[in-house]
């Protein structure tokens, strides 16, 4: 604790990194204040309430996971009710599905930064579309899908009036993040989509808290009680989710790389031994975030056919056809993200053979490129094991203790992963900073995979 106090100090001595932490911390400043601005012509005290019931009835839906991500935003059906996720989608499939699939975007990403910066205008325009859609669907299912559900009056006037205004207002909105999140990527520490998010699910923690509290002592007030032994238990397991997610977060799988003896103006050189680096998880968040969106649309349609509501009962956190389908779009999704990035470590075998690299006990070409393959997979199936692992736990924690999914979030899940991750890299810049002014960092003997 003494050394982290100290580092901040430390870093709060250097003048460029005082301003990107202060402007980055006023950027999130005004994103929080955002999420509590409602939107026209909708009640939500009401629908808070609502979303409330569901959180209870449905054991946590899907629909209380995507409002963790917006800080509670969604529930209250605010100007920046549809959060990140937009953002973020359209930057994974303009940046990543779509250049790779397609030649031209592929040849845009070749091009270096005039490239990036083509494709990253493209994300955006996508971002714009997605929000229009997603804005219009969540305006019609406030005016229909959840009146017809739950009896209430969510839309004071409806029409296509608050249809358009809705859609004028959340995008308006999502275009606000979107600047938000550049700004800080741009001018502050750390990636702006990621700390927005982070602070989207760290902004849940006092409601955690409170219905912790509540539940504390005899009786509960009304709910589960939750004894202090149990509370000390859930401590524990909490601080143990979290070593086992930095431990593989930062695991890596090392190939060892030797090159040959060359011969420089008739000098020899001796060669030198090296190391490949296969992280474990190479797909980070984005199973678990492609995996719940997927899920997401069969309750978006049903929501507006009377006749398949009956399909909600399958999408119930706590429920064990939910959870198989959930493990089995986590195992796809890992090896789809891991398969997109994976022409970075097969071209590393071309251009090992150029500079006369091999690895020991493998011939160089085409031997190489599979032995890269099959470490590879089998990395990526240890991979897809823990996330499917730490997805469903929050679910196994909440259904076994009987705690809200608000508390079970924090157990493990994209909550978890996206706050240990995002925290880790936010350490890893601010100490680049500081050894770059021989300051010592966050851990004189931490195995941060910066430092050197």
């Amino acid at each position: 604790m003494f050394r982290l106090l100290s580092a901040l100090a430390n870093a709060w001595k250097i003048p460029e990194l005082r301003r990107r932490l202060l402007f980055t911390l006023g950027m999130l400043a005004i994103y929080e204040v955002g999420i509590f601005i409602p939107t026209p012509g909708i009640n939500g005290k009401e629908l808070g309430r609502i979303f409330d019931e569901l959180a209870q009835t449905s054991g946590g839906g899907l629909l209380n996971l995507l409002d963790m991500f917006t800080g509670g935003a969604l529930s209250k059906a605010t100007v920046f009710a549809l959060g990140i996720m937009p953002y973020i989608s359209a930057t994974i499939i303009v940046e990543t599905l779509l250049a790779t699939a397609i030649p031209a975007l592929e040849r845009l990403r070749k091009e270096g930064m005039a490239g990036y910066r083509k494709l990253h205008q493209y994300s955006r325009y996508a971002t714009v579309v997605l929000a229009v859609i997603n804005s219009l669907m969540y305006g019609l299912l406030l005016e229909k899908a959840i009146p017809a559900q739950f009896h209430a009056q969510i839309v004071l006037f409806p029409g296509w009036a608050f249809r358009i205004l809705t859609v004028l207002t959340m995008t308006a909105g999502m275009a606000m993040i979107m600047w938000l999140a550049e700004q800080i990527t741009e001018r502050g520490i750390g990636n702006g989509m990621s700390l927005i998010m982070t602070a989207s699910i760290v902004g849940r923690i006092p409601l955690a808290i409170r219905d912790i509290g509540v539940r504390l002592g005899p009786g509960g007030l009304g709910e589960s009680p939750i004894a202090p032994l149990a509370l000390v238990f859930m401590l524990g397991v909490f601080v143990a989710a979290v070593l086992v997610v930095i431990f593989i977060e930062q695991g890596q799988r090392r190939i060892p790389v030797q090159y040959a003896r060359r011969v420089v103006g008739g000098k020899v050189f001796a060669g030198q031994s090296t190391y490949l680096p296969l992280k474990v998880n190479t797909g980070g968040v984005l199973p678990i975030i492609f995996a719940v969106s997927l899920l997401y649309f069969p309750i978006q349609i049903a929501g507006f056919v009377p006749q398949l509501r009956g399909i909600t009962d399958w999408f119930n956190r706590t429920s064990v056809a939910f959870n198989v389908i959930y493990a089995v779009l986590i195992l796809f999704f890992t090896y789809f993200s891991t398969a997109i990035t994976a022409h970075q470590f097969l071209d590393a075998a071309e251009q090992m053979k150029k500079v006369g690299a091999f690895i020991p006990g493998i011939r160089p070409g085409q031997s190489t490129v599979e032995y890269l393959d099959r470490v590879l997979t089998r990395v990526t199936f240890i991979a897809a094991i823990y996330l499917v692992v730490i997805a469903i736990f929050p679910d196994i924690v909440m259904a076994s203790m009987r705690i809200p999914q608000r508390v079970a979030g924090f157990f493990g899940g994209t909550s978890l992963l996206i706050v240990v991750g995002v925290t880790l890299d936010t350490m890893k810049q601010i100490e680049s900073h500081l050894l770059m002014r021989h300051y010592e960092g966050f851990m004189k003997r931490g195995r941060l995979r910066s430092r050197r």
